[in-house]
This record gives structure tokens, C-alpha cells and sequence, in this order.
């Protein structure tokens, strides 16, 4: 994912700092991105680097796409530094994970979907459910989800989308999601093309009426992840204007971006 928000940035005349973090068996490595090389930092002096690097850089926005596992810890690093973060990583203590933001009065974009047709998607399941309480009541609900095997966690997309079916009077627990992660059957089942296993994301939410006579199906498939990519870019750009006007909410999401309307 790091990879394409790079090439994204480059491509929309960002300048992005040569610099990323990962695991203690990352630290000193150099990978090549969008024409540059990008040089690893391992965790063990993240804090002293990041401050650096902001120093250097005033201007700086932080794009966090890591893991479930790292979201807290990262965005306390992010919040103690003072710098302006994206983040789209799913996962983690997500309460705790908005607490730490709000205290620290740090600008950030979160949001676990970043492809801003989907967000457009689930800013109208949301409109639904809010003028529309329980619409579906009664109805049953299946849901499945297909991502690469390097996901973990269940989509913060589907938790969403679920969330909205429950305001229309769905009852469904979270753990009856079907995860679809093994290659074989992403791509016998799902229907997933061979060269995407490792970045997808297929989405299918079907409801069945009580009786079982009526059905509705919701899908949304994405291949690779450019739309993502596109959508952190714009994310960025929103972000880097609310720090300039110094505007005085300080989080934001997804369709904060959307309603701005300066999408690319």
C-alpha cells in the first residue's frame, strides 16, 4: 500500500520524503518506490527520526497503512511528535486510538475506507439508515469478504456497512462474517482474478425478507489498490489546507473529505 500512495503522491506533484518505518527486520534496508529510494527505519529510535524529519520538514503529513496491532502505538508517536497524520489502517483500539488524537489537538484524517467511491457508498447506506430506521426489520443477513492473505482483520469497510444494516432493523453479529483469505478460494469461490490475490477487496452484503421471497444484494469489488492510493492523496491535500487555515476541529474522515468537493 506504501508503495502505490508513493506513486500516487509523486504523480500528483507531492514531494514525499525518503523515509519509512517497519519491524526490527526492516531497519536499514533501502526499497525503491516511484523513482526514489526510500530508506527503513526499524522501531528502536522512531521517535528522536520522526522529530528530525518534522523539524526538517514543517510541512510534513505522516500516511500511516501498517497493522491492526501498530495503530495505537503509532498514533501516540504521531500525537507526542505534533505531526498532522492520514491513517488508514484498520483495526487496533479505535476508541482509545481517537482519545489520544483529540487530546493531543494533532490534525488527522482516519478513516478505514480511503477509496472515495466507496466512502460516497457508505455515506449513502448511512443517509438510509438515518432516515430509514428499521426498514429491514425482520430481514436476515449474509455477509462475506475477500481480501489478501496479509489482512488479518475483518474490513473496517464491512463493520461499517454492517453497522448501518443494524440502524435498519438487521440483527447480525459480527463474528458470521466470512472471511475469504485462501487463494483458492478467492479465486473459484469469490471469483477474484489471479493477478490481484495479493491486493482486492470484494465486498457482498445479501439480505433475505423473512418469508424468504424477496432478497436484496449490495457488492462492491475492487482489483489492486489504486483506488485507495488516489483517495490518500486527496486526504493529504485536505489535511495540509485545515493545518494552514489552523481550523479548529482537528479529525477527520473520509466524507469530511468527500464534502470538501477539491477532489482530484
Amino acid at each position: 500500500m506504501g508503495r502505490a500512495v508513493l506513486e500516487a503522491s509523486i504523480s500528483a506533484g507531492l514531494q514525499p520524503v525518503p523515509i519509512c518505518f517497519g519491524g526490527p527486520e526492516d531497519g536499514g534496508k533501502t526499497v525503491e518506490a516511484g523513482g526514489k529510494e526510500i530508506i527503513v527505519h526499524g522501531p528502536s529510535d522512531r521517535e528522536n527520526i520522526l522529530s528530525s524529519v518534522f523539524e526538517e520538514h514543517p510541512n510534513l503529513i505522516v500516511v500511516d497503512y501498517t497493522l491492526p496491532a501498530a495503530v495505537n502505538d503509532n498514533a501516540e508517536l504521531y500525537c507526542k511528535v505534533g505531526v498532522p497524520f492520514v491513517m488508514g489502517t484498520t483495526g487496533g483500539d479505535r476508541e482509545k486510538l481517537y482519545k489520544t488524537v483529540a487530546d493531543s489537538k494533532v490534525y488527522a484524517v482516519i478513516s478505514p475506507q480511503m477509496g472515495k467511491q466507496v466512502v460516497a457508498f457508505l455515506a449513502a447506506m448511512e443517509i438510509m439508515a438515518e432516515q430509514f430506521p428499521g426498514a429491514f426489520s425482520g430481514y436476515s443477513l449474509q455477509v462475506m469478504e475477500s481480501h489478501q492473505a496479509s489482512k488479518l482483520d475483518t474490513s473496517g469497510t464491512a463493520k461499517a456497512v454492517i453497522s448501518c444494516f443494524e440502524k435498519l432493523g438487521v440483527s447480525f453479529d459480527l463474528d458470521e462474517v466470512q472471511l475469504i483469505r485462501d487463494p483458492v478460494q478467492q479465486i473459484e469461490m469469490v471469483g477474484v482474478p489471479e493477478e490481484y490475490l495479493l491486493g482486492h477487496a470484494f465486498h457482498m452484503y445479501h439480505l433475505t425478507s423473512p418469508d424468504g421471497t424477496v432478497s436484496f444484494e449490495f457488492q462492491h469489488n475492487v482489483c489492486g489498490r489504486s483506488i485507495y492510493a488516489e483517495g490518500t492523496v486527496d486526504a493529504i491535500l485536505f489535511l495540509a489546507k485545515k493545518v494552514k487555515l489552523k481550523e479548529e476541529k482537528r479529525i477527520y474522515d473520509m466524507i469530511d473529505v468527500l464534502r470538501e468537493g477539491n477532489m482530484r
